[in-house]
């Protein structure tokens, strides 16, 4: 790595966050990330350098981005609680770090920001034309980092379809198709027969970072990429790869149930996560996928792990695979 390869990752302890943290510690960066809650001021584990502070907190993160050439925004608020208030004075705050460092901004970008008007097939300059509170409040984020990068500041975005792995944390893979920790014996599909859907495997995705980055000084002020990830063109591929990973791992075949969107819909007003999972449930009766094309054209090829073995290794690392 050059002389400025000190990196700052907020959400450092999510999937995508903690994702990107170790890989660009694996690629030879120097790794901050804020915690809440640690005892000490500073700690250093597993080669990633832990400082005590709030990404809500604005002088913690300026405090926090000193001498860093890099901000990863990959953080949100503590179980979507307070979402709509919380998200966009974050970001502010990684813009105003950014701005007094001449730090490059990295964000994970969703699907969120675009309508039915622009499905199916996605690129980085197709309109942003949401119909959710969510999918605007993504697009105000964006579009705050277009004006930030006007005014000096560099920003990255990678986009990609839904995320599994074997740590990355709340998403539809681990709370949707199968419950972590449990033998599975059921997988529970969100969508429909027929209508394809986009996953990412989250270490292709923190692999794709660590590329770009590695490139950053080629790329435009403000620059944004697709992953293709992995297109289950018909809604059956990824439970397809889950059966035959549980068959081959412990000898049983789960069965493909629909998913109890009823069950969500009652639980709604108790439970937040599930009030924004509902949101969402549009991006599962159409198909959406992302073009990665301007990716390819800057890398040369996209990060890719084959299905089967991205499944295993999601369902090892959350438990699943054990006899029961």
């Amino acid at each position: 790595m050059g002389i400025n390869s000190t990196v700052l990752v907020l959400g450092a302890t999510g999937g995508i966050g903690g994702e990107v943290a170790r890989q660009l510690r694996d690629a030879g960066w120097d790794v901050r990330a804020l915690k809440r809650g640690t005892k000490q001021a500073i700690e250093h584990k597993d080669g990633i350098q832990w400082i005590r502070g709030d990404a809500l907190n604005r002088e913690d993160v300026m405090n926090a981005a000193a001498g860093c050439s890099v901000i990863v925004h990959a953080v949100n608020p503590p179980g979507y609680r307070r979402w709509s208030e919380l998200v966009l004075p974050m970001l502010d705050s990684t813009i105003a770090a950014a701005a007094a460092q001449g730090a490059t901004i990295v964000l994970p970008g969703t699907v969120y920001n675009y309508g039915p008007d622009a499905f199916p097939v996605l690129t980085e300059d197709t309109p942003q034309r949401p119909t959710t509170r969510k999918g605007a409040i993504r697009v105000e984020l964006e579009q705050r980092l277009q004006k930030a990068s006007r005014e000096g500041a560099r920003v990255l975005i990678v986009r990609a379809g839904d995320f599994f792995g074997p740590k990355a944390g709340s998403n539809w893979f681990s709370q949707g198709l199968v419950k972590q920790g449990r033998p599975v014996k059921t997988i529970s599909y969100p969508g429909q027969r027929g209508v394809g859907h986009q996953w990412s495997y989250l270490p292709d995705v923190g692999r794709t970072v660590v590329e770009l980055l590695a490139r950053r000084d080629t790329l435009g002020a403000f620059a944004s990429f697709h992953m293709e990830g992995h297109w289950d063109a018909d809604g059956t591929q990824m439970s397809d790869a889950i059966r035959r990973v549980v068959v081959r791992r412990t000898g049983t075949a789960p069965r493909v149930a629909a998913f109890p969107w009823w069950l969500l819909v009652l639980a709604s007003p108790f439970v937040t996560t599930f009030r924004e999972m509902g949101e969402m449930r549009y991006l599962w009766k159409t198909p959406v996928r992302m073009s990665n094309a301007r990716l390819v054209a800057a890398l040369g090829r996209e990060p890719h792990t084959s299905l089967d073995e991205a499944v295993e290794a999601t369902l090892a690392g959350m438990g699943n695979l054990q006899q029961g």
